[in-house]
């Protein structure tokens, strides 16, 4: 079972990671899902990720107070209008852009109700 997790972990680090660069791709909710399949597959990797400088800050602040930096807010809310704009500019159906409105209006509103770190 320890290597299911291990992949697991592996699979949601490295999409994480792409998530970095490409927008819609939660980064965040990817490493604290890679984090807790390392807690049960590999503690090196696991204090790893804990450790990392870029990645480390926000799976403890999730950790310890379920926030989510003012920051990483700003950057994710810039993402999602972006992609809004850009559907809206390709002349995307109505019906998809009400989905993607709801849709992203609920991760803004979750992400914005987290207390900031």
């Amino acid at each position: 079972m320890r290597f299911v997790w291990l992949i697991c972990g592996l699979a949601s680090l490295c999409i994480g990671i792409v998530g970095m660069v490409l927008p819609l791709i939660p980064t965040v909710p990817l490493v604290l899902l890679a984090t807790f399949c390392f807690a049960r597959s590999s503690p090196k990797l696991h204090i790893w990720l804990i450790n990392h400088p870029k990645l480390g800050p926000h799976i403890t602040d999730w950790t310890n107070h379920g926030a989510i930096s003012t920051r990483s807010k700003k950057l994710a809310t810039v993402s999602i209008v972006a992609v809004f704009a850009i559907s809206f500019a390709f002349s995307v159906p109505k019906t998809v852009l009400l989905i993607q409105a709801v849709t992203l209006s609920a991760v803004l509103l979750f992400i914005w109700t987290r207390p900031g770190a």
